[in-house]
């Protein structure tokens, strides 16, 4: 991830709820700041009703982790906080300790471009509960809304069925962090390039762009705008061509690129950007195609999304690029992803584990215990099914499938033999263990792992279920729990 101000305001250790630093200090009011403790990030469902998610995110966590500091400014600010009474929250030697504190915890996450499924440990957080504790929203904040808009490009991507898709939703986006992190994420989930230049400088992102409907405005016709635009950028000519009439459009497009031509250049195409586009495209193709443009490609925009593109291609549109805006930077279907961070075992007074499981009349929402760790396991190149194994027990037993709240017992094939654990070390004793990867390698880990998935899984849909499910072990553990919370009260169990 780049630098700059933008990128401070992200990664403050003061973009948290305010509930996180009382309950911090409720943990040092105890004398519980060094006690140990794990949390896991997981999310409960596949959004936009889909079969499948992108993790995405994890180099804007080591970033985060790497910048975490209570500046003087910081506590100051936390120092004038107060409380029903008139007075301070939090005791000045509270925050001193805070003005001190530098991350000890240990970090695994799924690297970018990971199929993640529901119930999943994405993240997994080890070390002192205080440190732990702080981290739970910004941690929630960069993973959620990454994830949703890589698994939104990816779904409009497989729609365009191998047609390059641009982003260029920035004017759109929820103001400049979140258009700079959602072109990243964009492009991580298989979009070939987008129009913001941020992201391009600081990431690597090919930038595309041509002109707008204010360009043609502002000449006296339209004929004359394109013949500017090609003057002054013969090497990037796209011209937008309904600001007036789209297929007379189409036909000055057509005069300027032979004139183009004539001077040793290509016109690169056309950009239908309104009306009926499945018929403009065919017409302007046939438009192109006649005037021997036949490589200048058509790209469509206007309030794309990935059921409006598999339409437009069901039906034959002759588009070859497709630009989508406002229904991917904001994740459009899907208002949030619904990651949560949960307690999942503290270090005892006896130096044992103790699981902690959070109960709930909702299946969906009980917290599953434990040191988890992700097993993925394939078949002929294809993904079958993940197991996830608390690292204590042990991964060798059986699987119990997760399934909407229902559980049914599953054994593993002699194919399943072997697998991948999906965590890998990212943080360790307040240092960075694993390199950030160029987006190039997220965006293609993302690709490969696609082609990996059931193509059910990828409709868009009423798509299959992946097959996830817990170890027996864990799976007896959770229901032992359950069982003794329920006689005692209390979810503890070591």
């Amino acid at each position: 991830m780049g630098t700059g101000p933008a990128h401070d305001r992200a990664h403050h250790p003061l973009l948290t709820d305010l509930y996180q630093l009382t309950m911090a200090y409720g943990y040092w009011k105890t004398g519980w700041q060094d006690k140990e403790a794990v949390f896991n990030l997981t999310f409960r469902s596949t959004p936009f009703g889909g079969g499948f998610s992108i993790a995405c995110g994890l180099a804007g966590v080591i970033e985060t982790l790497d910048r975490y500091a209570f500046s003087a400014e910081d506590v100051a600010y936390l120092g004038s906080l107060t409380g029903n009474d008139g007075r301070p929250i939090f005791q000045s030697d509270f925050l001193r300790y805070l003005g001190r504190l530098r991350l000890t915890c240990e970090v695994d996450g799924f690297p970018e471009g990971t199929l993640v499924f529901p119930h999943e440990p994405v993240l997994r957080v080890r070390g002192p509960i205080i440190q732990c504790q702080l981290l739970e929203t910004t941690l929630l904040n960069i993973l959620n809304f990454q994830s949703l808009i890589a698994t939104k490009s990816a779904r409009v991507c497989l729609a365009a069925a191998g047609d390059p898709v641009m982003e260029f939703g920035l004017r759109r986006a929820q103001g400049g962090d979140g258009g700079l992190t959602a072109s990243r994420s964009a492009y991580i989930g298989g979009c070939a390039g987008t129009s913001n230049l941020l992201a391009g400088k600081r990431f690597g992102i090919p930038v595309r762009g041509t002109h707008a409907h204010s360009w043609v405005m502002a000449f006296g016709s339209e004929l004359e705008s394109f013949e500017a635009y090609a003057r002054a950028l013969p090497n990037n000519c796209v011209f937008l061509v309904d600001t007036y009439d789209t297929l007379e459009g189409v036909r000055n497009a057509v005069r300027v690129g032979k004139q183009l031509r004539q001077s040793g250049h290509e016109m690169v195409g056309i950009r239908l950007d309104s009306g009926n586009l499945d018929r403009l495209s065919r017409e302007a193709r046939h438009i192109l195609d006649e005037a021997g443009l036949g490589k200048a490609v058509i790209i469509a925009s206007n309030d794309l999304d990935e059921h409006l593109i598999a339409s437009l291609k069901k039906r034959g549109a002759s588009i070859g690029v497709w630009g989508v805006g406002t229904r991917m930077v904001t994740a459009d279907g899907q208002p949030a992803m619904g990651g949560v961070y949960k307690l999942a075992a503290v270090r005892g007074s006896s130096g044992d584990w103790e699981y902690k499981l959070k109960l709930s009349e909702q299946a969906v929402k009980m917290s599953i215990p434990g040191i988890l760790q992700v097993r993925r396991f394939e078949k002929a190149g294809r993904f079958v099914g993940d197991v996830i194994y608390d690292t204590r027990l042990g991964s060798g037993g059986r699987q119990v499938l997760l399934d909407s709240g229902r559980v049914r017992r599953k054994r593993r094939s002699p194919t399943w033999e072997s697998g991948e654990d999906l965590l890998i070390p990212v943080w360790r004793t307040g240092k960075q263990v694993w390199q950030a990867e160029s987006v190039d390698c997220c965006r293609q880990r993302a690709q490969d792992q696609l082609a990996r998935l059931d193509p059910a899984l990828k409709r868009l849909t009423r798509p299959g279920q992946y097959p996830v499910g817990l170890e027996s072990g864990l799976y007896h553990l959770r229901e032992r729990m359950i069982l003794e919370s329920n006689r005692r009260g209390s979810p503890d169990c070591g």
